[in-house]
């Protein structure tokens, strides 16, 4: 008897630890990443819609891969998956992989050995045990999962990794394909573990953009919400090195004030800020200082706006527009772009099928055509196709 109360017992612990592993992950995210669509939609006219419906769209920053879903099928929660991009015209997406989060996670200051929420999460999600103790094998194991879906689905999802991949991308979109161009990167430069042999091992899993910090001060140097608002250190400077060499992206997202200004100072970077707000709008400690805003695209490179309301002061299509308004304002329409932080534990207005929504935001703005193009995907296409490795 006894023995069959101990073998119930374990099955009733069995059953509710796969319930735990099954729905709870989901509910984190449901909980983190809310859209905020008002019941009955925005009002989208059919100027906006035939406007939208003819652009070539594309965005910096999606967390997608840090959540355990099979992005090739539409999902009732989170913001981003392929239908959805799909559904919102979407040419090319950028997919950045998240491997450490730190608990009390603020814009203010967060330190690198606070505890991490990440490793929770890789566990709840039962991703492979190598990832529970190494950042790099956290970032591989993401850019697995996107590889993986795009061989399964070549019609649906192509991973870009040259400019020849970009220009065939766009000539199938131009002949009616709704292919979506994925570009991997990372959120902050800590999956090297401190190696700078890592960085060939990322380009080679398909990594073409490294974001150099997070949220906390790394090997790299400071965060802009770290503790030391340290410039790049002598590692750093390698890295920098090694991502103009091979063509990669450099992205400034999370960058301190001063590792922004040494890496604006070293002959031929061209960073991005690819998720962020502009401070002279919404004053807030995540928005860097519109002076050096104005320095990365002084140097070429393009500015993501966001979506999310802690960086528009806003949690409307309106508020984001006027972002983007306040951006061309700073940095001039050609330095303008999206880059939404979809599904990075932030709110939206509209999840990617619904970014029609900004079509019409933007219109609202008196944004000519040409601008709306410009800042919805063109410049990132041009950016692109001038950085990216050739073949």
């Amino acid at each position: 008897m006894l023995r069959k109360l101990l073998l119930a017992l374990l099955g009733l612990i069995a059953l509710a630890a796969a319930a735990f592993f099954a729905f709870a992950p989901g509910m984190v995210e449901r909980g983190l990443n809310p859209v905020t669509t008002p019941e009955g939609g925005w009002t989208i006219s059919a100027q906006a819609q035939a406007l939208h419906d003819r652009l070539i769209i594309g965005d910096w920053h999606s967390d997608a891969l840090l959540w355990d879903r099979n992005l090739l099928k539409r999902a009732d929660r989170g913001h981003t998956d392929i239908p959805r991009l799909q559904a919102g015209n979407v040419a090319v997406q950028v997919f950045t992989t998240v491997t450490k989060s730190p608990s009390g996670l603020n814009y203010g200051q967060n330190s690198a050995e606070a505890p991490d929420n990440i490793t929770k999460l890789v566990m709840g999600q039962l991703r492979p045990i190598r990832t529970w103790s190494s950042l790099k094998e956290r970032a591989l194991d993401q850019a697995a999962r996107l590889r993986a879906m795009a061989e399964r689905d070549p019609t649906d999802l192509r991973l870009i990794l040259t400019r020849t991949d970009l220009a065939a991308l766009l000539d199938a979109r131009a002949t009616g394909a709704k292919t979506v161009g994925a570009i991997l990167g990372t959120e902050g430069g800590h999956p090297l573990e401190g190696q700078i042999a890592n960085l060939q091992v990322l380009y080679d899993a398909g990594f073409r953009l490294m974001g150099l910090t997070h949220f906390f001060d790394n090997e790299l140097g400071g965060s802009l919400h770290g503790e030391s608002g340290a410039g790049l250190s002598d590692f750093g400077r390698q890295v920098v090195d090694g991502l103009m060499t091979r063509g990669m992206v450099i992205d400034l997202a999370h960058a301190s004030p001063q590792m922004v200004r040494d890496v604006l100072a070293i002959d031929g970077t061209r960073p991005i800020i690819s998720h962020t707000g502009i401070h002279g709008n919404c004053d807030t400690q995540r928005n860097l200082p519109d002076d050096l805003v104005r320095a990365v695209a002084a140097k070429g490179g393009v500015i993501g706006i966001g979506y999310w309301a802690d960086v528009n002061c806003g949690s409307t299509p309106a508020d984001i527009a006027t972002s983007i308004r306040a951006a061309i304002t700073l940095v001039g329409e050609d330095h303008v772009s999206l880059g939404s932080d979809y599904d990075g534990s932030v709110d939206a207005p509209f999840d990617t099928a619904g970014l029609a929504a900004l079509t019409q935001a933007l219109m609202d703005q008196n944004l000519t055509e040409a601008q709306i193009a410009k800042v919805m995907g063109a410049n990132m296409m041009r950016y692109l196709a001038e950085t990216l490795p050739a073949n």
